[in-house]
């Protein structure tokens, strides 16, 4: 008998359950809170008759939106391009059809809301030390089976507790807060696109930095509109694999390839995380393939950030990621071009310091989220003097 890989097991047992296993028990929602024509949904696919039966204060017509024949509407936000009926709700759970008109249902009403050092994002390569206060509300246009946020990306807006907290509140709460940026995150940004895109014109007149937070699964033109504020991004490039990103994330990869592309072309910093998943994303020769990819479209200075994965959510049973693996994908990764590479859940690494890449000295020190030695001047090495990619002052 021929042996396979525990890696092909993996992939097989996954692909055997999408056949054989209900909707509902594949893709899991709330228990407790939602109907049973939730649960008889399916990834990819919209909220038969689920739309709440009028507006209530935090919602807003949707940003970018087609109407259709018949009072349906075509969602325009993210590659879903989720066609709702009159009473449906969207894949991300966060639209709704109302009587012909596309709504957001997560607008004003955000269900987590802190104040993180920006390296929490993670971003290594912006404002070291800085302050950005995070909001994020319910919803998700992805059903990543390792979800660490599960309980407010897998839920409707109206099914978890919220604050009530308008753009220009978010505003005045990052001022009290004495934050320099505010991070759409924890969630899906781009489920909220309208209260992050209002939110965030809002901030830059207050300048304030935004920080856009998401797996990148969004199409070009509300990008593009949203990259006329955005400061910063760390965009979750969960493989380079599209089977991966369809069993593993319910997703698909070129959008967020062409993401990755077009804030390189806007000139928008932003950082690339890439979870290592055992048996699914803890594959050599994938991250040389990721590592191409990245050195002929977008370049080598873009940080890149190894994630050691812990057992989560539906794959609660892996096994976390062996450090040996992130330190050897690290290697790798650097061995290939890239120039800044940082193992992610591994405290105290020294990998977590930012070296220059020229003359290899210690640029920046971190413990934990605490910087002991900084030696960037401007935006330059304070010894060989060479360009350090990010935006540090």
């Amino acid at each position: 008998m021929k042996k396979i890989s525990r890696r092909d097991f993996l992939y097989c047992s996954a692909g055997l359950l999408a056949c054989t296993t209900p909707a509902y028990a594949l893709w899991p929602f709330s228990d407790k809170t939602e109907s049973p024509s939730i649960r008889a949904s399916i990834r990819g696919k919209v909220f038969k008759g689920d739309a709440p039966d009028k507006l209530w204060k935090w919602s807003h017509e949707g940003f970018s939106y087609k109407k259709l024949k018949n009072s349906r509407v075509m969602c325009n936000i993210c590659p879903n391009h989720c066609v709702l009926s009159p009473g449906d709700r969207s894949a991300c759970r966060s639209k709704v059809n109302l009587k012909g008109t596309l709504y957001s249902l997560a607008y004003g009403n955000p269900c987590a809301v802190n104040t993180d050092p920006v390296e929490k994002k993670p971003l290594y390569h912006f404002k070291p030390g800085s302050k950005a206060f995070s909001i994020a509300t319910a919803g998700c246009n992805f059903r990543c089976l390792n979800c660490q946020n599960w309980e407010i990306s897998q839920s409707r807006p109206e099914d978890v507790r919220h604050h009530e907290l308008f753009p220009g509140d978010v505003v005045k709460e990052a001022g009290r807060a004495d934050a320099q940026s505010i991070a759409y995150t924890y969630s899906e940004a781009v489920t909220y696109f309208e209260y992050m895109i209002d939110t965030a014109r809002l901030a830059r007149d207050a300048n304030l930095h935004n920080l856009l937070i998401s797996n990148g699964f969004i199409n070009t033109p509300p990008l593009l509109e949203l990259c006329r504020v955005l400061d910063a991004a760390n965009i979750n490039l969960k493989s380079f694999r599209d089977a991966v990103y369809q069993q593993l994330n319910g997703g698909r990869l070129q959008p967020v390839l062409n993401t990755l592309k077009t804030l390189h072309e806007q000139g928008i910093h932003f950082e690339i995380t890439t979870l290592i998943v055992p048996g699914y994303v803890d594959d050599e020769d994938m991250l040389k393939q990721m590592c191409g990819w990245i050195l002929a479209h977008i370049g080598p200075d873009y940080p890149l950030h190894l994630l050691r994965f812990f057992p989560q959510y539906k794959l609660d049973r892996l096994p976390p990621t062996p450090v040996s693996t992130l330190v050897r994908f690290r290697e790798l990764a650097m061995e290939e071009g890239i120039h800044y590479v940082y193992p992610g859940n591994v405290p105290d690494h020294e990998g977590n310091n930012t070296y220059c890449h020229n003359c290899k000295k210690l640029l920046v020190e971190r413990k934990g989220y605490y910087i002991p030695e900084y030696h960037i001047e401007g935006n330059q090495c304070k010894f060989c003097h060479t360009i350090i990619p990010g935006v540090w002052v």
